[in-house]
């Protein structure tokens, strides 16, 4: 039977607000060492995620001030890409490729309860869902999100 993405996927992501500051981002990343954190609104329901790159690309690139850049400017106006939990490791490869995303929220009802990276499914995958993600990686478009 095939991996689900509950089986591969990285529990207990971090979970940060639409208020919350790109530079208490930064720290956040910096602190528990990890590339990305869930972005969701007062009412717990996700609204994106920020990478390190965006922080990267999308504040310092631009002299943006990390104290007054919301995560909410950051995911505003990009398409949310997510996977259910019951969804298949093809389906999770399918997803990142066709989205261009390295990394998917992974959604059970409403609530974020995991998060599906290219990582693990080196780790869990196949040799043929790994070779798919290596092709994925090598010919992943722009995935700034602008397009």
């Amino acid at each position: 039977m095939s991996k689900t993405a509950r089986d591969i996927m990285t529990s207990n992501p971090r979970i940060m607000k639409v208020d919350d500051c790109a530079g208490d981002i930064a720290k956040v990343l910096a602190d528990e060492d990890i590339g990305a954190v869930v972005i969701c609104n007062d009412q717990d329901r996700l609204q994106g995620m920020v990478t390190d790159r965006d922080l990267a690309v999308e504040v310092l690139a631009q002299g943006k001030d990390p104290r007054s850049t919301r995560a909410g400017d950051l995911v505003d106006g990009r398409e949310v890409v997510t996977i259910g939990a019951d969804d298949s490791m093809d389906e999770a490869i399918d997803t990142m490729k066709s989205h261009a995303v390295r990394r998917l929220p992974v959604i059970d009802g409403d609530k974020v309860i995991g998060i599906v990276s290219q990582a693990d499914i080196a780790r869990f995958g196949d040799d043929k869902q790994v070779g798919r993600l290596v092709e994925t990686i090598s010919a992943a478009p722009d995935n700034s999100g602008r397009g």
